[in-house]
């Protein structure tokens, strides 16, 4: 039953690759090698790579280091400095790449796309990794110090290798979500992929040059996600000796590591969260005197709101049967399923959202500009943010719990419910969260798909942006990051915690 149904939610999330094979083709297949082989190709994936190459590994180490300064170090107040670090996360890339660009034009180009996308994206790793290091159990890590090794041969040897599962899942999400960013790199004028595919859409509506180069922009989603699973190995977070679970242990900082530590977290947060809101307050107080419709701009949150909370609460129950399968099972069959479904986050939000219209044009009319199936194009587009929060936290429950309760009389789904869902209710919220917030920040799926007369924060934003009305632009970003910021800061604060267990 668990493989049936995560295999019939991964073929939904197949349905633009349908649509991308079909208008691939549409041209004959020279048409497709004259593509594939033009010298603008290769430089268009030498680009992109190193764009993802650069992003990734800075996430990973910014996000993994920001998780041991608040996990495992005695930095006074980390409580709330893992909230602060997970806010970035509330502001859409293209609102910050504006921001940056309008303040330093000099940042135009590769280096600027590159920290744009690095400042909004290294949550992806940072809140996984924190909630990966809150559930260790430190017996390991006593015994490898009372063993004469040194805090840094620990952590580098035990620790982190243990949470590598999180760190890696986290390091896919980045790949992934660069791959297929559009706002930053069109802001920073940095031609990659999606840039090009946008155009071949907007030039004369090209869907076979857009179709061609989004299915080789799925080659290197399958070489990130190969990659991700061997770096993710078979480590066991969980604890597997008896007694109650005990905090881990904290690095003893001196002065010196105090102060570097608030530099480091402040420069992040300086670049991240101050100077982006700084900026987006002016630009409110400037905006004062425009004629702003508070009708408009409140229909525009309400949409915004229940969109993504349909969005998480769908793509969540659907996340975890194939998260479960992920975890608790092995095999070709198993990976195969799992790894699917983060395929179609590599994909430009206009290219599924042309993959929807396709779609209910011919075969589901009825729904067509229907909010049922922009919640489907929301699923398609961030089912992989949900699957690897809650594979994650599955992974870190010993499944020898659910045995217990199995061979107690309870079916697989009761003791699922009674023991597994209770201790991995951090990663549940984590990827409800996550949906949530990349709904709110979704841009094209939405304007080629929302019902008609309808309009969320996204949609309002770029209405007035494309005419440079950035007056009335203003508050629709500052409203969008606001409420954004409401479901980070609870998933900062549900990462932190992620390590109490309760028992009965």
């Amino acid at each position: 039953m668990l493989v049936t149904a995560a295999a019939l939610i991964t073929l939904v999330t197949l349905v633009p690759l349908l649509y991308l094979g079909e208008r691939a083709i549409d041209r004959g297949w020279g048409f497709v090698a004259d593509e594939l082989f033009q010298v603008r190709t290769a430089s268009l994936i030498g680009r992109s790579l190193g764009l993802v190459a650069v992003v990734t590994a800075a996430c990973g180490v910014l996000g993994t280091a920001l998780a041991v300064l608040v996990t495992r170090t005695s930095l006074p107040g980390r409580r709330y400095t893992t909230v602060l670090l997970a806010l970035p996360l509330a502001v859409p890339s293209y609102v910050a790449a504006y921001i940056w660009i309008s303040e330093f034009p000099g940042l135009a180009g590769f280096w600027g796309a590159a920290i744009v996308l690095t400042i909004v994206s290294y949550p992806y790793v940072f809140l996984p990794a924190v909630a990966a290091l809150a559930r260790l159990d430190p017996a390991q890590e006593e015994v490898a110090r009372s063993l004469g090794r040194s805090g840094v041969a620990v952590l580098f040897g035990v620790t982190l290798r243990r949470a590598r599962a999180a760190i890696a899942a986290g390091c896919l999400l980045v790949g992934l979500y660069v791959l297929s960013d559009f706002g930053a790199v069109a802001t920073m004028r940095y031609e990659s992929f999606t840039w090009v595919i946008y155009g071949a859409y907007r030039a004369g509506f090209n869907p076979s040059r857009a179709a061609i180069l989004a299915l080789l922009l799925m080659v290197f989603a399958v070489a990130l996600i190969v990659a991700e699973a061997m770096a993710r190995g078979r480590a066991s977070a969980y604890r597997l000796g008896a007694g109650v679970a005990r905090p881990a242990p904290l690095i003893r900082l001196d002065r010196a590591g105090r102060v570097a530590g608030f530099a480091l977290v402040g420069a992040v947060l300086a670049a991240g969260l101050v100077f982006p809101l700084a900026v987006l307050a002016r630009w409110v107080v400037r905006s004062a005197q425009a004629s702003l419709d508070l009708g408009e701009l409140t229909a525009a949150l309400a949409a915004s709101l229940g969109y993504a909370l349909a969005a998480a609460l769908v793509t969540t129950a659907l996340a975890v049967p194939v998260a479960l399968l992920a975890a608790r099972h092995r095999g070709p069959t198993v990976g195969l399923i799992e790894r699917t479904t983060f395929l179609t986050h590599a994909l430009p939000g206009i290219v599924v959202a042309v993959a929807g219209v396709y779609l209910g044009a011919r075969l589901l009319r009825p729904l067509y500009q229907t909010s049922p199936l922009l919640v489907l194009a929301y699923v398609v587009l961030f089912l992989p943010l949900a699957v690897g929060s809650i594979r994650a936290a599955v992974e870190s429950s010993p499944a020898r719990l659910e045995e217990v309760a199995v061979s107690l009389g309870r079916s697989s789904t009761r003791a699922f419910f009674a023991v597994t869902a209770p201790m991995a209710a951090s990663g549940l919220a984590a990827g409800a969260a996550l949906v949530f917030l990349a709904t709110m920040k979704e841009l094209p799926a939405t304007l080629l798909l929302h019902p008609t007369g309808t309009e969320t924060l996204a949609t309002g934003l770029w209405r007035y942006t494309t005419v440079s009305d950035y007056g009335n632009a203003a508050p629709y970003a500052a409203a969008l990051v606001l409420f954004a910021a409401v479901p980070t800061a609870i998933l900062g604060r549900w990462s932190g915690r992620a390590g109490e267990i309760r028992g009965h």
